[in-house]
């Protein structure tokens, strides 16, 4: 579960899109996962990773059976979902706010509409102002910025 929630954070794709994930659509050398979106069916041939993530990702897949073709074995478990929540004393916090947390901090740290659009894969921008980036412009600076390396200390 770490990994699709890191994943989620660090690229704001869906819950859906990560479970569909193969070890396939994933460049370590690049930092790039290859993705197509069941919810919009648009595919996004080289989409960026944060490196500290994408190197989490190659760990997690190098102690997976060789054969095996998918990132993630069985399908998300909500109930398991539940229980982190709750642990971290988070009752109401769904998987999707991941992806809206991964697009309100690109907004803080002064990426575009336009480029938080594109990363989320919205249709207009107005969608990513409404939902995903509802803060001060002023705060905006780039996609590196995400704290990534925080995201993985124990």
């Amino acid at each position: 579960m770490r990994t699709r929630i890191l994943l989620a954070l660090g690229t704001g794709l869906r819950r859906g899109d990560i479970e569909l994930l193969s070890v396939s659509d994933l460049d370590f050398e690049n930092s790039y996962v290859t993705t197509k979106s069941i919810t919009t069916r648009k595919s996004m041939g080289s989409r960026p990773v944060p490196v500290p993530i994408m190197a989490e990702l190659k760990k997690y897949v190098s102690e997976l059976d060789t054969k095996q073709e998918k990132t993630f074995v069985g399908c998300f478990k909500q109930y398991r979902w539940t229980q982190i929540r709750k642990k971290l004393g988070l009752d109401d916090f769904k998987f999707h706010d991941l992806r809206k947390t991964f697009g309100s901090v690109l907004a803080q740290n002064g990426v575009s509409t336009a480029v938080i659009q594109r990363l989320l894969e919205h249709s207009s921008p107005d969608l990513t102002n409404k939902v995903y980036t509802n803060v001060d412009p002023v705060l905006r600076h780039t996609v590196g910025q995400i704290p990534a390396g925080d995201w993985l200390k124990d």
